[in-house]
């Protein structure tokens, strides 16, 4: 893969947790969050590796009254997301920590700097990804939201998770769980 030596800067079409489009300013990257099923019972996304592939890499099912569900990866089995996103002990909701796929700790945490809306570091809390609001001032574009999703250059292979994690986080905030 070419190194540019510059963040994933994964343009977030929507802004919307009811789906968006994340498409990489320099077209490294493209991942889709689709909502495929919203019932009483359960709100099923979809994440997509449009890179990769037209296959589902992610399911996240929220169950009713929007709360938190399960997180399946690929084909395999059904987590319950307070499982993979695990709250910490003496820390608020709005910070979690998960193991990712190269088996180290991550951690999502809300509006702890001003440029911010999210951010995620991991153990020696090194900035692993982000994810930021429009800027205020800044003219309103067609077809995107202003919003980014920052995956730094050397996390490509978690990109899938941090979008899924970050979902999750993003929910969580939002329905006030």
């Amino acid at each position: 893969m070419t190194s540019y030596g510059m963040p994933y800067l994964l343009e977030d079409k929507t802004g919307k947790l009811t789906g968006s489009h994340f498409v990489d300013i320099n077209d490294r990257l493209r991942l889709t969050l689709r909502c495929t099923t919203r019932e009483a019972t359960h709100t099923t996304y979809i994440i997509y590796n449009a890179t990769a592939g037209t296959d589902p890499v992610v399911t996240l099912n929220f169950g009713s009254s929007n709360s938190l569900g399960t997180i399946t990866f690929g084909s395999g089995p059904q987590v319950p997301m307070n499982s993979f996103l695990e709250p910490s002990p003496n820390e608020n909701a709005k910070s979690r920590k998960f193991i990712g796929s190269d088996g180290q700790q991550y951690r999502w945490s809300w509006r702890t700097t001003q440029s911010e809306e999210w951010s995620c570091t991991n153990t020696s809390n090194q900035q692993v990804a982000s994810y930021s609001l429009k800027v205020p001032g800044e003219p309103e574009y067609d077809h995107s939201s202003g919003c980014v999703l920052t995956i730094e250059e050397a996390y490509p292979h978690l990109a899938v998770e941090m979008l899924a994690s970050l979902t999750i986080m993003r929910h969580i905030v939002a329905h006030n769980l």
